[in-house]
């Protein structure tokens, strides 16, 4: 471990900790003449996503003594625990696409690895038709990847793909170091940044039905011998080794996929109480989705001032959340951003995020965020339209309408924005920059005329007696003309049907003219 991972704090601080630190050091300093602590003023407050940030970045280390016990108090033995990576060697096999797509491919998974706590020393890939069934690389890259290991001193290799159980083991065995997959590598990521009580079971969840069938024993030593008297299990002679520790491991680890099943069935039910109520307020939903480290956190800042948790990392947001926010027009609409997707995302997560997933669907708009910095942004749609086609699949919903709005055009390659202007309708796509604000307004107008194509027109004549309705037309509506007559307000307004239809007895007149 560096010098400068152990600068890294371990301490677990609460959030008033970190919002006492937080005052303190953006606190002006008093000079010598002056009494300190009588001067408040110009203190900054920092937002719930930079106290995030700051707390996920002291945890981002721990010291190998508390691996170690927390090793001793697992009831697992197996050999998947907390991944704790240090200097890893990435390796991928190139069985399909040009050189480049391959490039990218790796620089996401050094991203991925860098993001749980890892210090990439060497990428090595081979061209191949297809994974070797026994080692994934074949021998003559195990016996390369010898040497590098040797000459590098690392101590973990990262593959980039899912392996079985037996290349696992026959990895390990060869290389006599630890070998994770993709998957298993995902999982430790989600595993970090999972917050919410929620979060945390899905990520152990899919956990342990990824461990499930990678649980690996020691031996016979580790069998328990079955005893009692003759008859009750075959007598003298007969009696078996009884439950190996493999089938222990395996039997607590169903023990308690269970559990985490029937908690999750319960916070299902207080999560679609809330989205009902939601759905209820007649407030439209924008669930913003995509490819995970494409700024759907930034540009749900940019547009609400939330000051949700933004990070340069992949898998930064775990946890749904809301922001009420009103566009240009006055209209309040609720912004949802969920958990991002990536490419061969390991299935166990799907399903076990599907809950999270499904906001997605019961949005009456999805913004569809992309990294147009990316050299391969149409590969990360595929992604993200592959999961989202699955999740469809399996509830029999439909998905919403999409607008696709292309992120970080301001480092974006130019030759990139053009091959997305000619793949996509001009209509359904917007540019923008959620750190410097451009497109910002365009796209609220994009999303403002979807709306209105939601809406009813209606003109509707309001007794002056009844001004909580007027209230509820400028908070839901969007109001284009006000009047005061003899008999009350008349207002031409367009707002939601199901609106309308609740205040059918005060309409006049419907889809009036422009």
């Amino acid at each position: 471990m560096t010098e400068s991972d152990n600068n890294n704090r371990t301490s677990h601080d609460s959030h008033e900790d970190l919002l006492a630190r937080a005052f303190r050091d953006n606190a002006p300093q008093p000079s010598a003449d002056e009494d300190p602590g009588t001067d408040l003023s110009g203190i900054i407050s920092p937002t719930v996503g930079e106290l995030d940030l700051e707390e996920r970045n002291a945890l981002r280390r721990t010291s190998d003594t508390t691996i170690r016990s927390e090793e001793i108090q697992d009831g697992f033995e197996v050999e998947y625990r907390k991944l704790r990576l240090e200097q890893v060697i990435l390796v991928g096999v190139w069985t399909e696409g040009t050189s480049a797509e391959v490039e990218a491919n790796m620089a996401e998974l050094s991203a991925l690895a860098e993001t749980a706590g890892a210090e990439v020393l060497e990428t090595l890939y081979q061209r191949r038709d297809k994974p070797d069934p026994g080692t994934f690389i074949g021998s003559g890259k195990v016996n390369e990847l010898k040497e590098i290991i040797a000459a590098t001193g690392a101590d973990t290799v990262v593959c980039d793909g899912e392996l079985t159980p037996g290349q696992l083991v026959a990895l390990e065995s060869a290389l006599n170091l630890k070998v994770i997959d993709r998957t298993m590598l995902i999982l430790d990521i989600f595993a970090q940044h999972a917050k919410s009580k929620e979060g945390k079971a899905q990520v152990g969840l899919a956990q342990m039905e990824y461990l499930y069938t990678r649980v690996r024993g020691w031996g016979g030593n580790l069998s328990r011998q079955a005893g009692g008297r003759a008859g009750s299990n075959g007598g003298v002679g007969l009696r078996g080794p009884g439950e190996t520790r493999i089938e222990a491991d395996r039997r607590r680890l169903r023990t308690d996929m269970a559990k985490l099943r029937r908690e999750l069935a319960g916070m299902k039910t207080a999560r679609e109480i809330k989205r009902q109520r939601r759905q209820d307020s007649t407030i439209p939903q924008i669930a913003i989705a995509g490819y995970t480290n494409a700024g759907k956190s930034s540009l749900i800042n940019a547009m609400t001032g939330a000051g949700v948790l933004v990070e340069n990392a992949l898998f930064a947001t775990l946890d749904p959340t809301t922001r009420r926010a009103e566009l240009a027009d006055g209209r309040a609409v609720v912004f949802t951003d969920t958990v991002g997707f990536v490419r061969h995302l390991p299935t166990q997560l799907v399903e076990a995020f599907k809950s999270t997933l499904e906001e997605v669907l019961a949005a009456d708009l999805m913004l569809h965020v992309v990294d147009g910095s990316d050299p391969f942004p149409l590969k990360q749609i595929d992604a993200v339209n592959k999961v989202i086609y699955d999740i469809v699949k399996e509830t029999g919903e439909s998905a919403p309408p999409e607008i696709i709005v292309v992120n970080k055009i301001d480092a974006a390659d130019p030759l990139v924005l053009a091959e997305l202007r000619h793949a996509f309708d001009r209509e359904n796509v917007v540019y923008v920059s959620a750190l410097t604000k451009e497109g910002i307004p365009e796209l609220e107008a994009r999303i403002e005329l979807f709306l209105n194509s939601l809406d009813a027109h209606v003109v509707v004549l309001i007794p002056f007696t009844r001004g909580d309705i007027v209230s509820r037309l400028h908070e839901y509506g969007t109001v284009r003309k006000e009047e005061y007559g003899a008999d009350g307000t008349l207002i031409d307004v367009r707002l939601p049907r199901s609106l309308a239809a609740e205040l059918a007895e005060f309409i006049v007149e419907d889809n009036p003219g422009d």
